[in-house]
């Protein structure tokens, strides 16, 4: 019994003195300033130097999965066994309400326009209409298709098609459209790169600004937090734009760095400034103030920037180019926003001083305690009734996440554009001159053997036969390449390529129609096209899902029992984050799939969630919950070390963080807001998700069911069992040693005015 004491006094001792790797840094940066200031400053003109020379060719806009799953094959076996003259890329509609295509007026309109797009030298063929019997004029007479199979460099060449096409359209005889596969490309990057920018520049940053002055009431601190943001941001794209030199980046990790570098930037710069200012209420000297920081938030911030970290490793998981990026960019911005906060913020306070705190507002600049009697009234309430509150509580979760049942996940397509996008109208245009017979979409049945046999050609005649007449399908069109090894049948699948009659079609033929007409050839049949290049997408990311969500559960758990030696806390906060995520999941679908309120917000209804949308919410929703749980528990911690009192600790804990983290979480929402106010459905499905997830994480789980089951666990929070005793001490609640000596002290330093 004595030894046991004489060990436990023995651990608090060496807490109490001791230094961990924050508080040194603290103590450094405090003691050193200027020499921080300037390497940092080093390193911020190389990022610039490595942005400027290498970011060009960094980055690319194309995607792929890795699996190379079924489409992507008959991909490759087409692009190996036929001429590229064959297949279609684009087509542009020409339509007049008055001529038909037999009046010379029309026929030379067309001829017009296709020599005007064969002039640029965009497109590789440029077909004719009125060839092979007029196969390009519509039933009325009154339309024709001009199909394109566009040459090299098709993000150039459908920019110059595209000019061409708007230059016809102004002749007030003929309406010209476009659409096809590089049309839908063009679109799809114009406007995501409109949605990104308006919703982090022009939006979130903005109201970042906005919500900092109101948590902090000055505009010197509110600065810094998002001085912190915008370096993290620039050393991250120098960083990327390196590593984009040796390996495949999507173009959309500059969109994760910025969204993330302002949401952790903000974040870490927010616990750390507002617990230094706490410290310095309390009665601290400056250099004391900083390190007992070091101690305390920014240790919790290497912990929390750790976990968030951990959560998103999952993504790299997941055989998806485009999630790796996103992946990685939030991976590196999350280390060096973290290493920013533990150095350079420590050193800017240390020649700021209590000037930090310059620029005072009116009403919302007045010094705040450092337990808000909000929180404190309103936690006190919970952990006094704390199973009625934890059965509403996870009643309203439960409730929220419900729908997620109803879930179905899939590309919006061509018909989630805005009207006056240009791939659209054409596809619009194209179904109402040409329904269903015309397509730059079909589904690409290839035949892998010796089509020209007796056997495989029956074989194909029986296939041609099941899908002739059939409302699922148009007219096929069969093609053998010279070889005689490989045979390809085009069957237009009826419809949007990304919506349920597509799909229905495209299960069929997989399922039913090709082995029925092809077991028992020597054949191999593979089907390719843009509905079954979007279903494999589909099917490989729903089968990683679970995957990811069981790597990242089963990591974040293990940090978190090393970082609270708690087995209790560490299932709970797994428990809890999975609730938000969940609610976060429900309504999703009871929005954008079942369509409520869509309308009064501005969102589209649509058929299904992005196949992508789910499991990036899970890793950036989990990674960023469990950002604010660690800071939030390092708290409570930090009390229950020196009471001993559960209650009275998560009410001191919530009470200290709740305006904090409130705030922190409401920067992120309105910066995903932004994203929401898109034009994108996939970018209206992420930010509506994020921004849901964290409000519910910030209030309902935060105010309610995390002290209502602290309080009424108890001292069950804490439980390790005996043979995790040997589990390292990282005392994340902090370091309480804040004195300096004499010889830590720097010489004086001329402030520069």
């Amino acid at each position: 019994m004595f030894a046991a004491r004489s060990k436990n006094r023995h651990s608090q001792l060496e807490h109490t003195t001791g230094s961990s790797l924050t508080q040194r840094l603290a103590r450094a940066a405090a003691v050193h300033p200027w020499r921080i200031l300037v390497a940092w400053g080093l390193v911020l003109v190389a990022s610039m130097v490595a942005i400027a020379t290498l970011i060009g060719s960094a980055f690319t806009s194309d995607g792929s999965i890795t699996s190379n799953p079924d489409s992507m094959q008959a991909e490759q076996v087409l692009a190996e066994n036929f001429s590229q003259a064959d297949r279609i890329d684009d087509a542009v509609i020409i339509y007049s309400a008055d001529l038909t295509a037999d009046d010379p007026e029309f026929r030379g309109f067309v001829g017009d326009v296709r020599s005007s797009i064969e002039a640029t030298g965009a497109a590789h063929t440029v077909r004719d209409p009125y060839a092979t019997h007029g196969s390009g004029i519509s039933d009325d007479r009154h339309a024709a298709v001009v199909t394109l199979v566009l040459g090299p460099d098709p993000e150039t060449g459908i920019v110059e098609v595209i000019d061409e096409v708007v230059a016809a359209d102004a002749d007030a005889a003929f309406v010209v459209d476009v659409t096809g596969t590089n049309t839908l490309d063009h679109d799809f990057t114009e406007l995501s790169e409109s949605d990104l920018t308006n919703g982090e520049l022009k939006i979130g940053l903005p109201a970042a600004m906005i919500v900092l002055v109101l948590v902090f009431g000055a505009l010197v601190a509110a600065f810094l937090p998002v001085s912190i943001a915008i370096l993290s941001i620039i050393v991250t794209v120098a960083i990327s734009s390196v590593l984009g030199q040796f390996t495949s980046l999507s173009f959309f990790i500059v969109n994760m760095i910025t969204a993330m570098g302002l949401a952790l930037g903000i974040d870490y710069s927010l616990f750390v400034l507002s617990r230094y200012r706490e410290e310095r209420q309390a009665g601290r000297d400056k250099i004391g103030a900083i390190i007992a920081t070091g101690g305390t938030s920014s240790k919790a911030v290497l912990f929390s920037g750790s976990s968030f970290v951990v959560a998103l490793l999952g993504l790299l998981l997941v055989p998806d180019t485009i999630l790796r990026s996103l992946a990685l960019g939030a991976i590196i911005v999350g280390v060096v926003t973290m290493t920013a906060a533990l150095t350079l913020l420590p050193a800017l306070l240390s020649l700021l001083g209590d000037r930090v705190n310059a620029l005072r507002l009116p009403i919302v600049g007045r010094d705040h305690p450092a337990e808000s009697p909000f929180w404190t009234k309103a936690v006190s309430a919970v952990v006094r009734r704390p199973g009625t509150f934890l059965a509403a509580g996870l009643l309203v979760l439960l409730a929220a996440a419900l729908p997620v049942l109803g879930l179905h996940t899939g590309t919006a397509g061509v018909s989630s554009l805005p009207d006056d996008s240009y791939a659209k109208a054409g596809a619009l245009a194209l179904e109402r001159s040409f329904p269903g017979t015309t397509t730059t979409d079909p589904a690409q049945v290839v035949i892998s053997g010796n089509v020209t046999s007796s056997d495989v050609t029956a074989a194909i005649e029986e296939f041609e036969a099941s899908v002739a007449d059939d409302p699922d399908f148009g007219p096929s069109q069969q093609r053998v390449a010279e070889n005689g090894q490989v045979a390809v049948v085009s069957v237009p699948l009826i419809g949007d390529p990304d919506h349920a009659q597509a799909r229905r079609g495209l299960e069929r033929l997989r399922n039913n129609l090709i082995p029925a007409a092809f077991d028992g050839t020597d054949t191999g049949v593979l089907v390719g096209g843009t509905t079954a290049e979007n279903v494999d997408y589909s099917d490989v990311i729903n089968k990683w899902l679970p995957i990811v969500l069981a790597f990242v559960l089963g990591l974040s758990f293990i940090l978190l029992t090393l970082v609270f030696r708690s087995l209790v806390l560490a299932a709970t906060a797994v428990v809890l984050n999975l609730l938000s995520v969940g609610a976060a999941y429900g309504l999703l679908v009871l929005v954008f799939q079942h369509g409520v309120g869509a309308d009064l917000m501005g969102f589209q209804q649509v058929e299904r969630v992005e196949a992508w949308v789910p499991v990036f919410l899970f890793s950036v929703l989990f990674a960023l919950s469990m950002d604010y749980h660690v800071f939030l528990l390092s708290r409570i911690r930090e009390r229950y070390a020196q009471t001993g009192d559960t209650n009275e600790a998560v009410v001191h804990g919530i009470a200290a963080t709740g305006r904090l983290i409130t705030g922190a979480a409401l920067i992120i929402v309105v910066v995903f807001t932004g994203f929401a106010a898109g034009q994108l459905v996939m970018f209206q499905q992420m930010g509506f998700g994020v921004g849901v997830a964290l409000l519910v994480d910030a209030t309902l789980i935060r105010m309610v069911v995390v002290p209502a089951a602290m309080a009424l666990l108890g001292r069950w929070n804490w439980y390790l069992p005996s043979w995790l005793g040997w589990l390292p001490e990282l005392h994340v609640e902090g370091d309480t040693e804040t004195s300096v000596s004499p010889a830590d002290l720097p010489a004086p330093v001329p402030m520069p005015v």
